[in-house]
């Protein structure tokens, strides 16, 4: 039950999610091989690398680099379960394995279907496609 004397919570849109990695130029070349896009690698300065991908037909990207304060001392490999969500998760499974991604088969959970892939360090990631015509 919402406090009638606490103000209304604004719009919170997830737009970034930091992606530890221990290689930042071996991490960047897989994204780009996966088709992540709208790049931003900056060189801040002389201990600040950030870079930036966006998933295709995503809203949130990711990001990862050096010298970002507690984002760079996140552990390599540590983030599991980043979902992206897909219509048809065997042509996005096929475009993954296509570039050279080892990826699971197709899991059928209740009808939702995930393939899982890890990057370069094992941050697992997860293809999701609902039933058809489910209404999120």
């Amino acid at each position: 039950m919402a406090d009638a004397h606490l103000p209304p919570i604004p719009e919170m849109r997830l737009e970034l999610v930091p992606v530890p990695v221990s290689d930042v130029d071996r991490a960047k070349a897989f994204y780009e091989r996966i088709g992540f896009g709208n790049l931003h690698d900056t060189l801040v300065s002389a201990g600040m690398r950030v870079v930036q991908f966006t998933p295709p037909g995503s809203a949130c990207a990711i990001v990862f680099g050096t010298g970002m304060g507690p984002i760079s001392e996140m552990v390599p490999g540590s983030v599991k379960g980043l979902h992206l969500v897909v219509k048809d998760i065997e042509e996005a499974r096929a475009a993954l394995v296509a570039r050279g991604v080892e990826a699971s088969g197709v899991q059928d959970i209740g009808g939702v279907k995930y393939v899982w892939f890890s990057d370069p360090d094992g941050n697992l990631w997860g293809l999701q496609q609902w039933p058809e015509g489910y209404q999120g």
